[in-house]
């Protein structure tokens, strides 16, 4: 089995959307959410941790505890349901069986227990890096629903033309000993949101692609640089609700790149995943990483 997760890391994850919903918000006609002050285009971590739990267990065939699992009845399966459809007797079980559950933690009640797990991997809500605007979108099916009906039913939407969203996260090392993560949770977390971000392909969601995936795992105990979303940000000759495609803007990751040199010494290990169509300044940042940053050991992930 896999050691541990010894060191702390700090995630960056950029992605982007076009003319889809990334998290429609359902007490508001599951309109996209928005910061109503500046129009910024917001995503739980919530919706993030359901595209990492469902490519690992769709994809990669893995035990999920967090699963909407309907039964025949057509209710929703509680968590009580869950446990015993896992066969799950102890909190080692959980934590052995479900790697959810050692990457986010969870609260359950087993056998009249009632046991709480923090998890090590924790996100902030994702946020565009530009306003967005809101389009309503209104068609027809081409089949009624009812056979008295001689014409299709009226359909309806919201979506976001374009949205360029960050997440920042940690996974904290302490905690990680206590839910049981290991490095191979944390290599596969890291593949379940860049290629769980592409298999997002229902209605609403299809439209999604990874862009900038950055893990930067540290040497230094319980030490980590943190705000690392706010050291990135977009150059775009359009203005920015006009904005329709990842080739109508440049991500500048200068301060990104400073910041982390300027920590080196505590850093142990920087890996990147990047999408070649996503134009960064300075324009040789991958190809000169180890220069900007001052840190020789970098890993380019290929999750493709």
């Amino acid at each position: 089995m896999s050691e541990l997760l010894k060191n702390r890391h700090e995630i960056l994850f950029l992605y982007d959307v076009k003319d889809a919903n990334p998290n429609g918000d359902p007490a508001d006609e599951n309109k996209p959410r928005t910061d109503e002050e500046t129009g910024v285009n917001i995503v739980t971590d919530v919706r993030l941790k359901r595209t990492i739990r469902d490519y690992l267990c769709d994809y990669k065939g893995l035990t999920v505890f967090v699963k909407e699992v309907r039964k025949d009845s057509g209710d929703l399966e509680t968590k009580e349901e869950r446990l015993d459809e896992l066969k799950i007797n102890s909190p080692d079980d959980l934590l052995n069986k479900c790697i959810d559950i050692r990457l986010f933690g969870a609260t359950a009640a087993i056998k009249n227990k009632t046991i709480t797990f923090t998890g090590p991997v924790q996100f902030r809500f994702g946020r565009s890096l530009h306003p967005v605007k809101i389009e309503y979108v209104k068609g027809t099916t081409v089949m009624p629903s009812k056979e008295s009906k001689k014409q299709g039913t009226f359909t309806e939407c919201y979506i976001v033309p374009y949205s360029l969203i960050v997440f920042y996260g940690i996974a904290n090392e302490n905690l990680a000993k206590i839910s049981k993560m290991t490095e191979e949770d944390h290599m596969l977390l890291l593949e379940a949101m860049w290629n769980g971000t592409k298999n997002l392909i229902s209605r609403s969601k299809v439209g999604h692609m990874p862009r900038l995936l950055i893990d930067i795992e540290f040497k230094e105990n319980n030490y980590h640089i943190g705000d690392l979303d706010k050291l990135v940000k977009i150059n775009s000759d359009y203005d920015y609700e006009e904005i329709r495609d990842i080739s109508d803007l440049s991500l500048n990751v200068g301060n990104l790149l400073d910041v982390i040199k300027n920590n080196s010494t505590k850093i142990h290990r920087i890996r990147v995943s990047f999408d070649k169509r996503l134009n960064v300044v300075p324009r040789d940042s991958w190809a000169n990483l180890s220069s900007y940053t001052g840190i020789d050991n970098i890993e380019f992930l290929a999750f493709d």
